[in-house]
């Protein structure tokens, strides 16, 4: 019997990550979420719903990266399939001129977006370099991103230097992995994510409740990067733009 692939989504909570846990287990992987507080209803419930392995980390750490591996390997085994799903922006750098942001906050975006998806890839490709793929794929690194990884919106220099930055490590980290059978990916996502809240509808805690599906869904990313993770090495796409139909760009 082949042996079920792990799946590892760093940064949980109840939109991208939660999506994504629930539909790799309904595929039959072995799935761990990592987060700084695991106590969050979101995440309990992937825990006890669909057997998500939750591990607390500071993605922004070196040493908690490393456990957090170290943790998720001996528990379920190498995984073959790691998202990096971490915003990085403090409400402290949110629409801040470049001259009034404070510069502890632009830090500490660079710390969670950049410094977090730098940890994160090098842990992973460390550990995909020793698996073995019957087709030649050992693993697969995905970096979620938004439209601040492809243009410098005014009142937004912080999060577009992390963001820009991140896009960068990606495309460094592709052009390097790639040829030795790692696929690496960008997801930039111009768009509200609204999630499904309990009664039903879905909502942005920013932009509202989302009409004729003018936010995107996170159901409908994880199945992106779930078909980005299986597709085959002579057409492996790098970056994916995802936008709503009615988004403006």
């Amino acid at each position: 019997m082949a042996e079920k692939q792990v799946a590892l989504v760093v940064g949980g909570g109840p939109g991208i990550s939660a999506s994504c846990v629930r539909l790799f287990s309904q595929q039959g992987m072995r799935v761990a979420v990592a987060a700084r507080n695991v106590d969050k209803a979101a995440l309990q419930t992937l825990a006890e719903d669909h057997g998500a392995l939750l591990v607390a980390c500071d993605a922004s750490d070196p040493a908690s990266v490393t456990t957090m591996f170290e943790e998720v390997s001996s528990k379920l085994g190498t995984p073959r399939l790691v998202v990096h799903n971490i915003d990085g922006r403090p409400k402290e750098v949110f629409r801040k001129s470049i001259t009034e942001v404070e510069p502890g906050a632009v830090l500490h975006t660079l710390l969670n977006s950049t410094f977090s998806a730098f940890l994160v890839g090098q842990q992973a490709a460390i550990r995909m370099l020793d698996l073995v793929g019957s087709d030649g794929h050992r693993g697969t690194i995905l970096f979620t991103n938004a439209s601040a990884a492809l243009k410098g919106y005014p009142r937004s220099g912080a999060f577009a230097a992390a963001s820009h930055g991140k896009a960068g490590l990606a495309q460094s980290m592709a052009r390097e992995l790639m040829p030795q059978g790692i696929h690496v990916a960008h997801v930039p996502i111009d768009a509200a994510i609204g999630w499904e809240q309990a009664d039903g509808s879905r909502a942005h805690r920013l932009a509202g409740e989302a009409v004729e599906d003018n936010m995107a869904h996170p159901d409908h990313i994880a199945e992106m990067y779930l078909q980005l993770h299986r597709q085959h090495k002579s057409t492996w796409a790098f970056e994916v733009v995802l936008r709503p139909w009615k988004e403006k760009w």
